[in-house]
């Protein structure tokens, strides 16, 4: 028995020791990743009051760093989020990809994740929440932002709470879902359309996504040009965005993902052929050439065809200066002040008018929107809010409410070998 254990300390070390070793090698380096069993080791468990900090474990996607270096707005509201908490003074660890740079501990149970769109992510995905919930026990609130996470939250159940924010659009596969493990996981809706769109679950709160105000600066003085920026897809109507500029007789820049295979198709069909001198289109472009664009642009074009739930790319664009000319479905009509920080347009003759008007409005208006309503501050403080109306529900003393034991000292050499490490 003594050798056996011996034999999973030493298979412990030579996974830290190659992780750590890997992210030498390609510049990957954070001062703070460390284990779960390193950091609690010695840590007391906290009774529960309102005004304590909290232990909190925020589960990413597996697929793109956090922050991303190019398309992934779910992963620069994590970072924004989870350094905010940190910087509350939280106890913090992140599970996200290898790669992410973070002010909070990180723990990476996936280290050469599947590329966004590769059917393998999903399974990865799966080994990766199935890691990070091993943890809850150690967390007095485990935040999860993936796909599948609600499903392996359900099943804690050790008096740590489980928080859930919805990214995505309500689809036949997260109802089912939510209907079995509504009563066991904390949901949150990033609008209030969201939340209209499915009155049948119960819902924690409701918390605008945030957009770090200091990496998009302000720009008052507008040029004459246009910006389009997303994946090209159906759902987001790219060739609106070029009709209407044409029509305005304007350039149009398009700052666009393209890599998946349904991506590309829809470029070669419908972006590709209407494509002519006046279109500049940039791949997924560094974030300082992005925002330098939309805070130089007269107005963001939005034209999406389906509820979008929340749209992070109108709050960057306001907190540039920069009003927004959208459809006006999903969160749209909650984000954009109709006439004063965009347009609301049914139609592509109205997003041409509305192109024409947008030179009266303030760039000021826009950014003081932002700031108000989508900054990363005051969604930190939402959450904040969240986390501890939930825990209010499951404390009811200021003892704790389970005992927590301590991690066995294989545990992370067994889950190592489990993911595939």
């Amino acid at each position: 028995m003594e050798g056996s254990l011996e034999r999973r300390e030493h298979v412990r070390r030579g996974i830290l020791f190659a992780f750590t070793t890997q992210r030498a090698e390609f510049g990957l380096r954070n001062p703070k990743m460390m284990t779960v069993r390193d950091r609690h080791e010695s840590t007391p468990v906290p009774s529960f009051r309102a005004d304590r900090k909290l232990r909190i474990g925020v589960i990413a996607p597996p697929m793109l760093s956090v922050p991303p270096l190019g398309y992934g707005g779910i992963e620069r509201v994590i970072a924004l989020l989870v350094d905010g908490l940190a910087e509350s003074g939280h106890d913090v660890t992140l599970f996200a990809a290898p790669s992410s740079l973070t002010s909070a501990h990180l723990i990476s149970t996936v280290l050469m994740p599947s590329a966004l769109g590769d059917p393998a992510s999903l399974a990865d995905e799966l080994c990766h929440n199935a890691a990070a919930f091993r943890e809850a026990g150690d967390f007095d609130i485990i935040h999860d932002h993936t796909g599948t996470g609600a499903a392996f939250g359900a099943m804690v159940n050790d008096g740590t709470a489980v928080v859930h924010t919805l990214h995505g659009p309500w689809t036949p596969y997260s109802r089912r879902l939510f209907e079995l493990v509504g009563d066991r996981v904390h949901l949150v809706a990033v609008s209030h359309a969201q939340r209209l769109a499915n009155a049948a679950v119960h819902y924690a709160g409701v918390v605008y996504n945030g957009v770090d105000l200091e990496s998009h600066p302000f720009e008052p003085n507008k040029e004459d040009f246009l910006i389009f920026l997303g994946r090209i897809s159906a759902e987001k109507r790219p060739e609106i965005a070029i009709e209407v500029a044409r029509a305005a007789e304007l350039p149009l820049v398009m700052c666009i993902k393209v890599t998946e295979p349904g991506e590309r198709a829809y470029f070669d069909e419908m972006i590709a052929p209407r494509l002519g001198s006046d279109i500049t289109v940039l791949e997924e472009p560094p974030h300082a050439i992005k925002v330098d664009l939309l805070g130089r642009a007269r107005a963001l074009i939005f034209p999406i065809d389906w509820p979008e739930p929340f749209g992070l790319v109108m709050t960057e664009a306001m907190a540039c200066g920069t009003p927004v000319i959208a459809s006006p479905l999903g969160a749209a009509p909650e984000i954009i002040r109709d006439g004063v920080t965009g347009f609301l347009c049914a139609t592509t003759s109205q997003m041409v008018q509305a192109v024409h008007a947008s030179k009266n409005l303030k760039a000021q208006e826009c950014r003081d929107r932002a700031e108000q309503y989508f900054s990363g501050r005051a969604m930190v403080a939402h959450y904040e809010r969240v986390y501890r109306e939930v825990l209010s529900g499951i404390a009811v003393s200021d003892e704790p409410t389970v005992t927590k034991k301590r991690l066995d000292p294989n545990r992370h050499s067994r889950t190592a070998r489990r993911v595939g490490i």
